[in-house]
């Protein structure tokens, strides 16, 4: 797993595995996360990711169906606190 070191004057770097699959949904309280092996990796990069020191606290990943999430799938966003 490659997780690309954060710098303030370029942001974060996104790494996606090929052929990744990640749905959201929200069954009353749950909320779910369907995923194949790639999009798992995909995810668990990016939390890696935005753990690291250097990343400022408050600073988010926000994805959704028009932003690598399946069609129809909930919100979902990670926030550094």
């Amino acid at each position: 797993m490659k997780i690309s070191k954060y710098h303030s004057d370029d942001g974060f770097k996104y790494e996606w595995e090929n052929g990744f699959y990640i749905e959201t949904t929200i069954d009353e309280s749950v909320f779910l996360i369907k995923a194949n092996k790639a999009g798992l990796i995909s995810l668990a990069n990016h939390l890696l990711g935005l753990a690291q020191e250097e990343v400022p606290l408050g600073f988010h990943l926000h994805f959704d169906e028009n932003n690598s999430l399946e069609d129809g799938s909930t919100e979902l966003i990670f926030e550094k606190k």
